[in-house]
């Protein structure tokens, strides 16, 4: 025997992660499920570029240059001899990994691009690729997102803008959509404050109309095309503001008590001819009125700059109507919110290819002196299929919303189309005005647990922070993903705001009957289609926890349901997904598929298990874990 030593003895082979575009099951079954045969050619070539370009040892190595060398203030606020700053430093990795986004077109395809209602389809099947290697930039990106959708909707209403304001919107926009990193924008969206999380009503940040006088004409921004800073003079407090390194932001405040709050968009920085640069030189930018007060420290996202900022006569421009800023608001929280969704999927789906490269690589003991790898052992498979049941479920809820939304911002005329479950134009909104709340209420509170069993699977290894192996590590996507559930609205804030549509005195009834017309939908599908096994005993058992659900819900009143508002929920998006979960068996048949829905059904209670039905080998584990077909450790696509 010979001893080992720091450079001899065993070495585990490192993991290989496969472009997810091909190895992850789920996101193909995904992409053909809700997407029509001639956008999914369209868009494959480029998906799939953008599959390998995300693991490529550079992003990598960005990734750890932005973890490692986290945002600070330069001198802790200060200058050398005690004046005041605000210099936010980020790393060349941050900017380096945002630049890779724009040119990407993360989000800028879904403004530039022709494929109508599945616009927001193709943009989230390229966030979920970039979400695991995006070292956070992606938050910034959704706010860039939803501000930019914001602008576009009333820019699309020119009447109602003064000149001024249609080039300081359009500008604006110009800018969130542009693919060119030299002149791409990200925004903040500044909502939060010490009063309340979600809760924006006690906002205590004033906005007071303060137009500057024809005979001295209105200061510009920092961007050299003669954009003058806003009317409004904004000064509060914002307590927890992301995205601190963006070019302009959206924000609320109040103009007067009587009224609620309202929406302002306000550059970030404004030029000041007095500054003096290092080297003597007069003129420069500086920022619009904000004080970095300190940077967040937080448990993930450490690469993401996140403050505190004072305002203090920061100029803005009004977005709609004084009091209407909820309503402005929303337009982005829905979009945002499908972004944190789409991040915690993509994180799990990212941390199961690590669990399954990992499994091909790894051998361990089967007792009596018998080793075999991870791929090929009984219960780390069934515990890896497991896993993978959930994240398929996940995906499933996830990206109907996401369908949802591209309908509500390209209207059709009717609900004819090759894709499943698309709903009549007059069920779209009341439909995402339920799925924007209850889809991120269930899914990020559910995939946190699920990352973190990816984590333990692969053993001591997998709670190291990998930086020398970033493509493996698993603990910096565990650490992150726990966000999901806690911004953009917690699990219960978003529970009860579920409640409240479905509860609404004007709109609850639409919202409801949206919901049945989804199930009952999607029970004939299932009953019309394959999967023999499935549709025996599912259908009936879904119907029946929808009706359960459905009839307390409209027995109940509101106050009633609040306090039990996470599991009546959870329980109705357990629905939601069963009923996706068999369409899509029925839709594209298969036996992997069909063992997975019913094994979904019998964990959630909707079905028994009985004596008999359906495989549970390790042949039938391992399909489900790495496709249809396909040994464990083989390259090519995966099919459930």
């Amino acid at each position: 025997m010979e001893p080992s030593s720091s450079n001899t003895g065993f070495f585990q082979e490192l993991p290989v992660i496969k472009n997810q575009f091909h190895d992850d099951a789920s996101l193909q079954r995904i992409a053909r499920l809700f997407l029509p045969r001639s956008v999914l050619d369209q868009i494959s070539p480029e998906a799939a570029q953008l599959g390998d370009d995300v693991l490529s040892q550079q992003v990598f190595d960005w990734v750890t240059d932005a973890e490692h060398n986290q945002p600070h203030l330069r001198g802790n606020g200060r200058d050398a001899f005690g004046k005041p700053k605000s210099d936010l430093v980020v790393t060349e990795g941050w900017r380096k990994l945002q630049d890779f986004g724009f040119q990407k077109g993360v989000i800028a395809v879904n403004y530039d691009s022709n494929y109508g209602p599945y616009n927001r389809l193709v943009q989230f099947i390229r966030c979920h690729l970039w979400e695991g290697s995006c070292a956070n930039t992606l938050c910034p990106g959704a706010m860039q997102d939803g501000a930019a959708r914001l602008l576009q909707r009333h820019l699309s209403n020119k009447d109602t803008l003064s000149p001024t304001e249609l080039k300081v919107f359009q500008n604006a926009y110009d800018h969130l959509t542009s693919r060119d990193p030299g002149t791409a924008w990200t925004s903040g969206q500044w909502m939060t404050e010490r009063t309340g999380g979600s809760d924006v009503s006690q906002t205590e940040t004033v906005a007071t109309y303060d137009p500057y006088p024809e005979s001295s004409p209105a200061p510009l921004s920092d961007v050299n095309e003669g954009i003058p800073l806003g009317p409004w003079s904004i000064s509060g407090f914002k307590w927890f503001s992301s995205a601190t390194d963006s070019q302009m932001t959206i924000l609320l405040a109040k103009t007067d008590p009587s009224k609620g709050v309202s929406a302002f968009l306000a550059p970030m920085r404004r030029h000041n001819p007095s500054l003096v640069s290092p080297t003597g030189q007069k003129g420069g930018s500086e920022l619009n009125g904000i004080t970095i007060q300190r940077l967040k420290h937080k448990f993930g996202t450490q690469s993401l700059p996140t403050a505190e900022l004072q305002l203090q006569n920061t100029r803005a421009w009004l977005i709609g109507k004084e009091g209407q800023g909820i309503h402005e608001i929303s337009t982005i929280l829905t979009i945002t919110r499908v972004h944190t969704t789409v991040s915690s999927v993509g994180y799990l789906g990212r941390s199961l290819a690590i669990a399954r490269g990992f499994a091909a690589v790894r051998d361990a003991g089967l007792g009596r002196g018998k080793r075999t790898p991870l791929s090929a052992h009984p219960l780390h498979m069934r515990t890896l299929a497991n896993l993978t049941v959930d994240y398929h479920a996940l995906m499933l809820l996830v990206y109907y919303t996401v369908s949802l939304l591209g309908l509500s911002e390209h209207p059709t005329s009717s609900s004819s189309s090759s894709v499943p479950l698309q709903p009549p134009p007059h069920l779209v909104a009341p439909l995402l005005r339920a799925l924007s709340s209850l889809h991120k209420s269930f899914t990020c509170h559910t995939a946190v647990p699920l990352v973190y069993a990816c984590m333990e699977s692969l053993g001591g290894v997998g709670y190291l922070l990998n930086d020398e192996s970033q493509h493996i590590n698993v603990a910096r996507l565990f650490r992150d993903a726990c966000v999901g559930a806690i911004w953009e609205g917690t699990t219960d804030v978003l529970a009860g705001d579920t409640v409240r549509a479905v509860k609404h005195a004007k709109t609850g009834g639409e919202t409801l009957k949206g919901l049945g017309w989804f199930v009952e939908q999607g029970l004939q599908i299932a009953s019309r289609g394959g999967g023999e096994k499935v549709k025996k005993s599912g259908v009936d058992g879904v119907r029946r926890v929808w009706e359960g659900v459905r009839e307390r819900v409209e027995r109940e009143g509101q106050e009633e349901l609040v306090p039990d508002a996470r599991a009546v929920v959870h329980r109705l998006a357990e629905v939601l997904v069963a009923v996706l979960f068999m369409v899509d068996a029925a839709v594209n048949p298969g036996e992997v598929v069909e063992e997975m829905c019913r094994r979904y059904l019998v964990k959630k209670g909707f079905v028994e298990e009985r004596e008999g039905e359906g495989r549970k080998d390790l042949a039938m584990d391992q399909a489900i874990v790495y496709g249809a077909g396909k040994a464990p450790g083989q390259a090519g696509s995966s099919k459930l």
